[in-house]
């Protein structure tokens, strides 16, 4: 008869176990639903929070004429390390360790940013170029001994297209730290053309002929004012210096007519010359 009363206590046994772990387990539950469902919210709303506030970032970068490729990164950006936020937040409420966590992040942060200096020095370089506009697509720089019209301008590079088809890609951290000559941010550029004539010739017969060729250029501007003037005394004779503004783009074809014009009344008035030095400067 031992043996069924053994088989009874250990029965007992179990069942009284049974019941212990249901207890800790109904416990644990009432403890960490009020948290999942805490958390869940907070998750939901911090989702929705995010989603406006990116929203409302992009409307004031738009406001702000931000260029469309910085305000896709920012956007990004945001939503990313709000997120990353809001998720060690919830899983702080659901009673993980986050001190740890957020170490790692530390240290790995830390460590990729050792590795990539030079790329996010081209990063930042980005942002100040996007948001400060030294340049914008279209215009025609000097950087970096380098001379293009800027093509694209990307988070870490800006790209050129040079006058003879060749694309240069330039780090946008050199550029933003050096110096930056914009051609077409005036909207016009000088041409400047000095006229070496012989002494012998009537000053005022030259500069009428100089001014009617200027005049009947209709791609120089009205404004600021083109000039026709005496520039200097040179060995036998004197320089007339011609000052025109153009738009960027007709720089060379503005010189180039206007030197041929040149060619053909000297030679019909049998005028010495041109003997000409010719150059391009930015107003």
């Amino acid at each position: 008869m031992a043996a069924p009363d053994n088989i009874k206590d250990h029965v007992i046994h179990k069942v009284g176990l049974i019941e212990e772990y249901t207890d800790k387990i109904i416990d644990w539950v009432k403890d960490f639903v009020p948290q999942l469902i805490f958390a869940s919210i907070t998750l939901f709303v911090g989702l929705w929070l995010i989603k406006k506030i990116a929203y409302l970032a992009v409307k004031g970068m738009e406001r702000r004429n931000v260029e469309v490729s910085l305000r896709t990164f920012l956007k990004s950006l945001i939503g990313i390390g709000l997120k990353v936020i809001l998720f060690i937040m919830v899983a702080g409420m659901l009673g993980v360790q986050t001190t740890s966590f957020v170490a790692i992040l530390g240290a790995a942060g830390l460590a990729i940013g050792l590795a990539l200096q030079g790329s996010l020095a081209n990063f930042a370089g980005g942002v100040l170029i996007l948001i400060f506009k030294p340049y914008k697509v279209g215009d025609t720089i000097e950087a970096l001994n380098q001379k293009g019209e800027v093509k694209e301008i990307q988070i870490f590079n800006t790209i050129l297209i040079t006058g003879d088809h060749r694309t240069i890609i330039l780090p946008n951290g050199a550029v933003s730290n050096g110096f930056i000559i914009n051609h077409t941010k005036m909207g016009s550029l000088r041409v400047d053309i000095d006229m070496s004539i012989a002494d012998h010739h009537n000053i005022d017969e030259v500069k009428a002929l100089l001014n009617n060729i200027v005049t009947a250029e209709k791609r120089i501007l009205s404004a600021p004012l083109a000039s026709v003037s005496f520039g200097s005394y040179c060995p036998g004779g004197y320089i007339i210096s011609i000052k025109v503004f153009t738009h960027p783009s007709d720089t060379s074809p503005v010189k180039g007519a206007l030197m041929e014009e040149i060619k053909k009344a000297f030679d019909l008035k049998k005028i010495e010359g041109p003997r000409a030095v010719q150059f391009v400067k930015q107003m």
